[in-house]
């Protein structure tokens, strides 16, 4: 871990806030006129994936925290957890769906998912999908004559028993973009 002021914060880092690790999602330096400067920070807890925003005074010290992202092909689920392998070593790793968090969802058998790991201590901090996975619509209902010319959707069942809205044209056997951070609809996927 290293040391660092305000003046270091940088979207993306992971810092050690309160005794827990968060990353910065956002910040802002304010100089509110004849008044001492500030930080406003927007943070995500990286166990609890819960977002604060708090405010400390510019300059102050904060820890930065050194992160590895490992990836690794998610291989099946196992009860109530997940089974990882190591590209490199072939090592498989059992992680909790609580660690996992709701992009569970998302997972797909045979796919790459980047695994983050504390660099000092080597513990696994939590699980980051891809920005955008793309999968197959395997149940949704059909739309009637005429609903496709506005915009509206309905809910589809994905490959990996996900429930999504998507737009009235989508039909089972579509490959189709999702975005894992919001679980929105994207686009429909050429074969």
């Amino acid at each position: 871990m290293a040391s660092g002021t305000t003046s270091d914060l940088r979207n993306g880092m992971v810092i050690r806030y309160n005794g827990e690790l968060y990353q910065v999602v956002e910040f802002q330096h304010v100089s509110p006129g004849n008044w001492r400067a500030f930080v406003r920070m927007k943070l995500k807890g990286l166990t609890t994936g819960k977002v604060i925003e708090d405010r400390v005074r510019a300059g102050s010290d904060i820890e930065i925290v050194r992160i590895e992202h490992r990836p690794m092909q998610f291989l099946y689920a196992d009860g109530d957890s997940f089974v990882f392998m190591d590209n490199e070593t072939f090592e498989q790793l059992s992680v909790t769906a609580d660690m996992v968090g709701d992009n569970a969802r998302f997972l797909k058998d045979n796919e790459t998912a980047n695994l983050v790991f504390d660099d000092d201590t080597n513990t696994l901090l939590g699980v980051e999908l891809p920005t955008f996975v793309v999968l197959t619509v395997v149940e949704t209902t059909t739309a009637v004559r005429g609903d496709t010319a506005t915009d509206i959707s309905k809910p589809a069942t994905l490959e990996t028993g996900a429930v999504i809205n998507v737009p009235g044209f989508v039909n089972e056997g579509d490959l189709i973009k999702i975005d894992t951070r919001t679980g929105a609809y994207m686009e429909r996927v050429r074969e």
